[in-house]
């Protein structure tokens, strides 16, 4: 996984040395807690926020996974995660409040108003405003940015990856939101991890062999996300 901690907004920091594991991150960041899965899954959730809580095997701690649509937010020394083909999640942390989320959008603009997280500008306001609740500021925020793949060479102007990432960084641009930290576009979907303690995230480019399973998850979500379906998306 690349550690994306500290990178330049142009690239993703050094990739984690061969043989080196998810699990060496510190336990300050995340690990398991007896009975916060079972208390966090028995707690109210907001229409949108992700609800999937589980253990994540490759750091041995608690986890929460953001499906297409949906955002989390916390403090607590857990970790996020999210899978990407054309979708974006963007990172957001507080320094000063020591507070972070993720959401996952599939398609950039407004959308219809039952669109909810499924479209970039609610992603972003539900993500903040969610962020300021738990005593973070805007003036405070720092982002990170991952995803927006084309998975399917040739697609020209229908290339969502691309869309969805200008849109994404003319957001933070337009809100003032520094932009800390970014691995996007290419032709490979990731897997990302992000710690909301610390504000640390790790992504790893997934490997050929998963490509054409992401290439007909990520059109099915495009659909998905383009019709005005009730229900929530479990997709990738």
């Amino acid at each position: 996984m690349t550690n994306t901690q500290s990178a330049s907004p142009s690239s993703a920091d050094a990739r984690r040395p061969a043989g080196a594991r998810a699990s060496d991150a510190s336990s300050a960041e995340a690990r398991v807690v007896p009975g916060r899965i079972e208390r966090m899954r028995a707690e109210r959730r907001a229409s949108g926020e992700a609800s999937f809580f589980y253990r994540e095997v490759a750091f041995n701690a608690d986890a929460v996974k953001v499906m297409p649509g949906e955002y989390f937010v916390h403090s607590e020394d857990l970790v996020i995660t999210t899978t990407l083909g054309s979708c974006i999640a963007a990172c957001l942390w507080d320094r000063q409040a020591a507070v972070g989320g993720i959401n996952h959008f599939m398609l950039p603009g407004d959308g219809a108003s039952d669109d909810g997280g499924r479209y970039g500008s609610c992603a972003m306001e539900l993500l903040i405003n969610a962020l300021i609740k738990r005593g973070a500021t805007r003036r405070t925020l720092e982002a990170k940015v991952f995803g927006g793949a084309a998975l399917i060479a040739g697609n020209g102007a229908l290339n969502v990856g691309q869309r969805n990432t200008s849109f994404v960084l003319d957001y933070l641009r337009t809100e003032e939101i520094p932009l800390v930290s970014q691995d996007v576009l290419g032709p490979y979907p990731r897997k990302v991890c992000f710690f909301p303690k610390t504000g640390r995230a790790m992504v790893r480019r997934l490997p050929p062999a998963q490509r054409e399973a992401a290439i007909a998850l990520d059109q099915d979500a495009r659909r998905r996300a383009s019709a005005s379906a009730a229900g929530s998306i479990d997709l990738f």
